[in-house]
């Protein structure tokens, strides 16, 4: 095991990171996020403070996690993905609610696929390149479209 790379042109201020994890340039994670071992955060991503990654994730470029999301072992995000953790976003809102985002392990998110706040994505879930995702899906199902619709579903001890 070796101590997290982080690359000169990142900014990481969390010491909450595990080993043997790649954090590359243009990458800026806030101070309380925890990033676990094992995990490839590709360039320009933006990781804040309320966010805990699992292990052995890969998290392609052009991805910001907000505050609120929960990610498991096992999960790729692809480039661009969007998260978001308010329902009803406006600026200065004095009400905001955050909304709990939960990825479960195993699960695999593709490019610019738009994940709405308080969504669980269960274990070993497949989201669709470009889906946007209203609903929660269920563990080892795969979605696609806008919004996303169940397309498989594979009992629980196969794999995609």
């Amino acid at each position: 095991m070796a101590a997290p790379f982080v690359h000169s042109h990142a900014l990481c201020e969390s010491s909450n990171i595990g080993e043997d994890t790649r954090i590359w340039a243009f990458v800026h994670i806030l101070p309380g996020a925890t990033i676990g071992s094992n995990c490839n955060i590709c360039d320009h991503v933006f990781i804040e403070n309320d966010v805990m990654v699992g292990n052995n994730v890969t998290i392609k470029s052009g991805v910001q996690l907000w505050d609120g999301l929960r990610i498991g072992d096992d999960v790729f995000i692809g480039p661009n993905v969007t998260f978001t953790n308010d329902k009803y976003p406006k600026s200065g809102n004095k009400d905001f609610q955050l909304l709990v985002t939960t990825i479960e392990s195993g699960a695999s998110i593709g490019a610019n696929a738009t994940i709405l706040p308080g969504i669980r994505i269960g274990h070993n879930a497949t989201v669709g390149a470009g889906s946007v995702v209203t609903h929660n899906v269920e563990p080892n199902t795969s979605v696609i479209g806008n919004p996303a619709a169940v397309i498989k579903r594979k009992p629980s001890n196969d794999k995609f």
